[in-house]
C-alpha cells in the first residue's frame, strides 16, 4: 500500500492492515485462516474444514469475481468491484439467486439455499462488495 501525502486515512489503513495480520497469525490453526472481505474464517466449527470456497471467477470480462461461504443460517458473498465503474453497483436478491450489476457487468449467482431477501443487504467499501443473506427457516 502506497501512502499518499493528501489521505490522511492512509496511516490508519496501514495500521489496520497490520493488525489484521497479526491477529491471523495468533489465530487456532493460522495456516487455515482467510479473510473474506470484512470477514475473517478460520475452520468450520462442525468438520474443521474451512468454510470457504471460491466460486465465480470470471469466465470472460463481463463478469465480477466472487468468493461465498455460508454459515447454518447465512450466506455472505464478497465481490470485488471494478475501479473504472461509474455508476453505484446494484444488487438483486432474489430468494433462489443473486444478480450484481456494476455499469455493463453482471454476474448471477445461483444459490443452493433458500434466502430471506427482507433480512439480507449489502454494501460496497473501497471497491469491495459485502452481501450478507440471511437464509430462510426451514418449517
Amino acid at each position: 500500500m502506497q501512502n499518499n501525502p493528501n489521505n490522511p486515512y492512509d496511516d490508519v489503513f496501514n495500521h489496520l492492515a497490520k493488525i489484521v495480520e497479526d491477529i491471523v497469525k495468533n489465530m487456532p490453526d493460522n495456516e487455515h485462516a482467510r479473510i473474506v472481505g470484512y470477514t475473517i474464517i478460520s475452520r468450520h466449527p462442525l468438520d474443521g474444514e474451512p468454510g470457504i470456497f471460491r466460486a465465480g471467477i470470471p469466465v470472460d470480462d463481463g463478469e465480477i469475481p466472487f468468493e461465498m461461504t455460508e454459515t447454518d443460517d447465512q450466506i455472505f458473498i464478497t465481490a470485488e468491484m471494478p475501479t473504472t465503474i461509474k455508476n453505484a453497483p446494484v444488487v438483486d436478491i432474489e430468494p433462489e439467486r443473486v444478480q450484481i450489476t456494476a455499469d455493463d457487468l453482471t454476474t448471477t449467482i445461483m444459490l443452493d439455499h433458500k434466502v430471506d431477501r427482507f433480512h439480507s443487504y449489502y454494501r460496497v467499501h473501497r471497491s469491495v462488495m459485502d452481501i450478507t443473506l440471511k437464509k430462510e427457516r426451514l418449517v
